[in-house]
Order: structure tokens, then C-alpha cells, then sequence
């Protein structure tokens, strides 16, 4: 049987992007008004050149985000997880003691989460996920968007 899963996912909530947005335009503001027109910005006014920083820095912090990405993979070898930057691993089955779909709830936050009781989670949000326990102890859990999908595809392989 063949068995084909592939899904990338990316930070695509509305708000997160209005907060990083929003933080991103005051230091915008601050190169305006402080380089462009010569005035003042604030009480206690960072220099030019820190001003110019905070902003590059808030700009590859966006930029960060916007490259972060969670690509799932999994075919009749095994799960291959890429997080980028974080991590880049695959899993072959004979490797896997035990996998299922799972609602893991909501696990104080999005990203990479570690200690949780279904070991290290993988998500860019929802709660759903590919729970994995590995023979050597480790359990880790990937992120799903499309769960349906994913309980289809585990009920299929495991006849």
C-alpha cells in the first residue's frame, strides 16, 4: 500500500501579524521623524544609528517569521519533519513503537514546545496532531491542519 502525506504549514494567524506589524511601525515612525525630518522622537530618544538598528532587527524578525515553516512528510520509508530553521529530521517506521492522531490541546503557545506530556510538540497552531512514540522512549507530536486527512491515512495503514 502506498502510503502519501504532505502538508506545509506557516504562521498565518491575523493577529500575530498585527502585532508584529504594529511593534515594527513605531520604530518606522521614529526613523521619520527622527532622520527624515531632524526631530526628536520620544523623551529619551535612542541615536541615529540605534534607531536604525532596532529597526533592521525588528524587519529580520518579521523576516524571520514569515520564513518559518512546518513541512510533514510521510511516505512508506517513514516521517520526515522539517521546521524551519529549527529542525530537520526524519524518522524511519521501524523506528516508531506506536502512532496516532491526537487533540493535544492547547500547549501554551505555537513554535517548538518542550516537556508537554506528549513530549516535544512541532506546531504553527490548532491543536491537532501526528502523536509518535519511538521504541528508544522519545515521543514527540507534529502539528496538523488537516486531521481528517491524517486519521484517514493511519486507519488505512494500520489494516
Amino acid at each position: 500500500m502506498e502510503i502519501k502525506f504532505e502538508e506545509n504549514q506557516k504562521f498565518t494567524q491575523w493577529w500575530l501579524w498585527t502585532i508584529l506589524i504594529g511593534i515594527t511601525l513605531i520604530p518606522i515612525y521614529g526613523f521619520y521623524k527622527q532622520i527624515i525630518l531632524g526631530e526628536q522622537f520620544g523623551d529619551k530618544p535612542l541615536s541615529n544609528f540605534e534607531l536604525i538598528i532596532f529597526l533592521l532587527l525588528m524587519i529580520v524578525f518579521i523576516g524571520f517569521f514569515w520564513k518559518m515553516e512546518l513541512r510533514t512528510n510521510i511516505d512508506n520509508e517513514g516521517i520526515k519533519i522539517n521546521f524551519y530553521p529549527f529542525i530537520n529530521k526524519e524518522i524511519k517506521w521501524e523506528e516508531i513503537e506506536q502512532v496516532k492522531a491526537i487533540n493535544y490541546g492547547f500547549v501554551g503557545g505555537w513554535g517548538v514546545r518542550f516537556g508537554t506530556k506528549h513530549g516535544t510538540i512541532y506546531n504553527t497552531g490548532g491543536r491537532f496532531g501526528l502523536a509518535l512514540e519511538l521504541k528508544n522512549g522519545k515521543k514527540l507530536c507534529i502539528g496538523t491542519q488537516n486531521e481528517k486527512e491524517l486519521n484517514k491515512l493511519i486507519e488505512e495503514a494500520s489494516r
